[in-house]
């Protein structure tokens, strides 16, 4: 039976969470393992203020609890011990739904670390069904490669995604655009499904919408745009735009469209790549928002993303957190973090 037959759903991300979850960084697996004591400085800060707001839990590999315990005491804190070979839960942890009941259940994804690209994966494609079984919730096992930050829903039955990601072929080659689709409706209860063309430039997860475009509310969207012409992120983001503008949500409505200004492009010092610096890699917590800001040159981008949010969910506290601490690894505060609904 699929979640879809038992009335289960993946709630929205602003709906009470019970926790949130996340994995502390390994070294080993980083692409800048040089950078390792900055990284997990970065983790700690996430964690803290993620903290200030809801109970949190910390996947830990062997050998990891004693080193960070100090640093993190906190009573909304705690630790699990769960073998893991990377830290970004949000891609290999469980989608949670929940029924009408109340009752909270998770989707058991498969995980290929974004279409084979580091190895090895093993554990982390483990990470989901083990979190399940701690939590002692019911575990719907799908057969699709799929990561979390490649969706987003508005609890009301529309899903956001691209096609960048999900149609590409180093995850699920063997299913068309179609049977995709009907996996997501089977799997997290939606019935419309919202394609954008592609995502940020420089993206290593082959275009993440969660760096992109995210729901805002029902019926409202927000969308990370580029205004120069000569950055490669003018066609993606206008594109997209030029999309969502034709779409209705799964409950007829016009999308509302909220453009929020991209911070200043910034590549690697080393490598001279591309960093994916996006304010949408923002993170609901219980009457907050965890808001990733990048200081010197995007000081002002800053400023007006801060503001922005203070308008647009007036009841939340915008908690910034250092977005350039975590940004070289390929990723930020929501690809670190995974949710788990209250219920209902």
């Amino acid at each position: 039976m699929y979640p879809l037959n038992l009335n289960y759903r993946m709630p929205a991300e602003w709906t009470k969470h019970r926790r949130t979850f996340i994995s502390w960084p390994v070294q080993e697996s980083m692409c800048h393992p040089e950078d390792y004591e900055a990284v997990c400085r970065s983790y700690t800060e996430i964690i803290q203020a993620i903290a200030e707001f809801e109970p949190i839990t910390v996947l830990l590999n062997p050998g990891d609890a004693e080193r960070i315990s100090h640093l993190l005491a906190n009573e909304r804190i705690e630790f699990l011990p769960v073998r893991h070979n990377d830290a970004w839960l949000r891609d290999n942890g469980p989608t949670f739904l929940v029924h009408d009941s109340g009752e909270v259940a998770g989707v058991n994804w498969r995980f290929n670390a974004w279409g084979g690209k580091y190895e090895p994966w093993d554990l982390d494609d483990q990470v989901a069904g083990r979190i399940l079984e701690h939590v002692g919730i019911r575990r719907f096992d799908a057969p699709l490669v799929m990561e979390g930050g490649s969706l987003h829903v508005d609890g009301e039955g529309t899903l956001l995604t691209t096609e960048e990601c999900l149609l590409n072929q180093n995850r699920n080659p063997e299913l068309s655009r179609k049977q995709i689709e009907t996996e997501l409706k089977n799997f997290l209860n939606v019935r419309k499904i919202i394609w954008l063309k592609k995502g940020l430039a420089g993206d290593e997860t082959d275009g993440h919408v969660d760096n992109i475009a995210c729901f805002a509310a029902p019926g409202k969207v927000l969308m990370q745009v580029c205004d120069d012409p000569a950055d490669e992120n003018y066609e993606i983001t206008y594109l997209n735009l030029a999309l969502l503008r034709k779409e209705a949500d799964a409950q007829g409505r016009a999308l509302e469209i909220i453009p929020l200004k991209q911070p200043p492009k910034l590549c690697d010092p080393e490598t001279k790549a591309r960093l994916t610096l996006s304010y949408l890699n923002f993170y609901f917590v219980n009457g907050g928002i965890i808001l990733p800001v990048f200081g010197g040159e995007a000081t002002e981008t800053d400023r007006l993303a801060v503001q922005m949010f203070k308008e647009i969910f007036p009841e939340r506290r915008i908690r910034t957190v250092n977005g350039l601490g975590i940004i070289r690894e390929g990723g930020n505060v929501h690809c670190t973090t995974q949710q788990m609904p209250a219920g209902i």
